[in-house]
Parts: structure tokens; sequence; C-alpha cells
């Protein structure tokens, strides 16, 4: 069976509390263990005591924090579910190739309650250790998917009600004047290159978020945060509304 590492004592947590993969291996530090009840109490495994030294090798990081777990791999979700229903609100990320960005995304998407993320098939970040760590364990909570092409998914998945947003600093609406309480996917450029021109023509408008300093720029993972809260914040003020959980809020 294929296997895959996570590591850190609170994304090894989340593969745990999500249940959508199953843990095949833990391995600790007695260091972790005298700190981390839940290691012998949540996760019904049998959790093998090692040396700091391999469990860096087993992480191939130093940041583990004294605890890897060897998973099933990643399920990703199918693109096209996240924009079916009511009011979805997805974050799709245009070749976003920093493991770090995608990991953030994907904990500003469970933070807010959206419904998930769509990324490119080639030259993007993948869920990987690295993603796993950056996100908190976000990623076990998230539904990511990914497209071939996603200037044609843009295409085929906007409605009347599923608006398709692109974050562009050149734009002239404002983040804060953008309707977003209908179902929104809000479309965000690679670092330093942004939208793709077809990604961008697959657009129905645009918002820019106004800043107030020198830099011209925001890094993608803050935009994408702001954006998705700025959502979460308009959805309440319209109505209830359930996010993949059910819970009250986007």
């Amino acid at each position: 069976m294929t296997r895959e590492v996570v590591y850190g004592r609170r994304p090894a947590r989340e593969v745990l509390r999500a249940g959508r993969r199953k843990v095949l291996e833990l391995l600790v530090t007695e260091r972790a263990l005298a700190a981390e009840p839940w290691l012998r109490e949540e996760s019904g495994l049998r959790v093998q005591v090692r040396p700091e030294a391999a469990l860096t090798a087993a992480a191939g990081s130093r940041d583990h924090q004294g605890v890897v777990a060897f998973c099933e791999p990643y399920r990703y979700a199918d693109a096209y579910e996240l924009a079916k229903g009511e009011r979805p609100l997805i974050a799709c990320l245009d070749q976003v190739t920093d493991p770090h960005n995608l990991g953030a995304v994907c904990r500003s998407v469970d933070g807010a309650g959206a419904t998930g993320v769509v990324i490119t098939e080639h030259k993007s970040a993948r869920v990987t250790p690295a993603v796993c760590r950056a996100s908190a364990g976000a990623v076990e909570h998230v539904r990511v998917a990914v497209v071939v092409n996603l200037a044609r998914y843009l295409t085929d998945v906007k409605r009347d009600d599923l608006w398709i947003w692109a974050a562009a600093g050149d734009a002239e609406t404002p983040l804060w004047s953008a309707d977003l309480t209908t179902g929104a996917a809000l479309v965000f450029g690679a670092e330093g290159r942004g939208l793709r021109p077809l990604v961008r023509k697959a657009c129905d408008d645009a918002f820019a978020i106004p800043l107030g300093g020198r830099v011209e720029s925001l890094n993608v993972s803050v935009a994408a945060g702001i954006s998705l809260f700025e959502a979460a914040r308009q959805r309440r003020g319209s109505g209830s509304a359930s996010g993949p959980s059910g819970q009250d809020g986007v």
C-alpha cells in the first residue's frame, strides 16, 4: 500500500480527528508522548517511540515536533461536485506553486467555512507533508480538487447564482463592494505572475483589495484569506447559510 507522511503534532492530530484517511503507523519521541496525552488516548494505535533522528529521517524535515504519522494517500475531491449546491464558496488557485501558500489557503478556507479549493494539475503545489504542516492540519478537513484546465472549469461551472471573481490588483471594484453573497468562485493568481490571460477572461468580474502602503500587492495566501473572510462576513449579513459541516455562517 502506498503511504504518505504527515508530520507535526497538530497535523497528525487533525488526520485522526478528520477520519478521512487511515493512519497506518505513528512514530513519536518520548518528549512528545509525555507532552501530548492524545497520542495514546485518541490514536487507537500502538505508538512507536523512536529517537529524534529517526523521526527527522522519516519526515525528511526537522519540523516534525516529535510526531510522524504514516497515512493512506490524500483523497482529492471532485471539482464539479464542489460547485454544486446552494451558494458554494470556492477558492481557485491558478498555478500556485508554493506549498506554504497552498497550506495557508486551506487553513483560511477551513476557518471561513468555505466549500473547498481548486488547484491546477500542472505547475501547482499538491497536498504534501509541507502543505499539511503549513495548514496546521486544516487540509484534512478541506476538500481540495484538481482540474486540468482551470479556464475551462470556470466556464463550465459559472451560472446565474455562481459568479466567478478574479482577484486582480488592477480591478476597479474594491473587494468590499463586490457582492459575494451568492455562490462565488474566487480566483487567485500565481506568485509574481498573477492570473493567466485565459483564466482572467473566463471570470465574470474582478475585485481588488485596496492597499494603503507602498507595496503593490499581497501574498496570494493573504489575499485569499482576506477575500474569503470578507465573503463570510457578507453572507452572515445576508442571512444564514450552511457550510460543508452544516454550521451557520458560510
